[in-house]
């Protein structure tokens, strides 16, 4: 998102001195049985300065790495965010239409654009505040690792990586659109501040919790179970496997969507039961 087989040649060991640890944060250094030192950073998906300014720490972290890793790469591909088959605007009623147009136009999305966007998509986007920049801090981290010459590699394919949200149904993907719908602007940044500021503080826990009130309180349990057994739990055993088979062989540096990293079935817990050390890091201002 199975059993661990160690290389039998030794790897490179590879460390960056100077970097003290924590008892919390969102990198994590992981030392494989061989000594290759790799690196585990959970990420959020926004533009939000707070965020996209990297601290000394990443960016030592990332350029002491071999090959840097990510959920997908960015890719021109916009087949998997657009319905072929039906419009919105047949799908929802007059007044969810009138408001999805409200909030296309707050986030300076064409309305020609959002009728045919599947409605994941509105979800997520809608739910955050406007954009401003298309560089998140997932694209920041690519671009800094394409400009440094490492090797850029995929965690997930795109079908993998979509193929979570293409088994929720059309009538699922409405509920959460739905659920966004009739939240209040405020109500969503006052959730987007409360997340920022969990994220800042490194507390995963807090993040975790933050996750199951802010998506778990507003939709079906059912369907919130689904979509954490989906979006987290299957797709975290897939990028364990993928991470440590690329940490077995090189010094990695593997940026994922926080959320990925806490819990028993938490990319954390996971690296741990394959062999690896893993300690925090404390994330040092520049």
């Amino acid at each position: 998102m199975l059993a661990m087989l160690l290389l039998s040649q030794s790897a490179i060991a590879r460390d960056i001195p100077n970097i003290p640890v924590t008892e919390n944060g969102m990198l994590w250094k992981l030392e494989s049985r061989q000594g290759t030192i790799s690196y585990l950073f959970g990420t959020i998906h926004t533009d939000d300065p707070r965020v996209t300014n990297l601290t000394e720490s990443v960016t030592r972290a990332l350029e002491g790495s071999d090959v840097f890793l990510m959920e997908i790469l960015p890719s021109s591909d916009t087949a998997p965010y657009f319905m072929r088959d039906i419009s919105l605007d047949q799908l929802v009623n007059q007044q969810e239409l009138e408001k999805v147009f409200e909030l296309a136009d707050f986030h300076v999305i064409d309305r020609d654009l959002v009728l045919r966007m599947k409605p994941w998509l509105l979800a997520m986007v809608f739910d955050l505040p406007s954009s401003q920049s298309p560089y998140t801090l997932d694209v920041q981290l690519y671009m800094q690792a394409q400009r440094a010459g490492k090797k850029v590699q995929a965690l997930e394919s795109a079908s993998e990586h979509f193929g979570a949200l293409e088994n929720i149904s059309r009538e699922e993907q409405l509920l959460m659109l739905r659920s966004v719908l009739a939240r209040s602007q405020e109500e969503k940044e006052a959730d987007f501040e409360r997340l920022i500021s969990a994220y800042e503080a490194g507390d995963l826990r807090k993040v975790g919790e933050l996750d199951e009130q802010m998506t778990g309180d507003t939709l079906p349990k059912a369907l919130w179970d689904k979509l954490r057994v989906k979006l987290l739990d299957e797709r975290n055993v897939l990028m364990a496997e993928r991470i440590e088979s690329a940490a077995m062989k090189k010094a990695v540096f593997a940026a994922v969507g926080a959320a990925h990293l806490p819990g028993e079935g938490g990319l954390i817990t996971r690296m741990r039961q394959k062999g690896f050390k893993i300690s925090p890091v404390q994330l040092l201002s520049h």
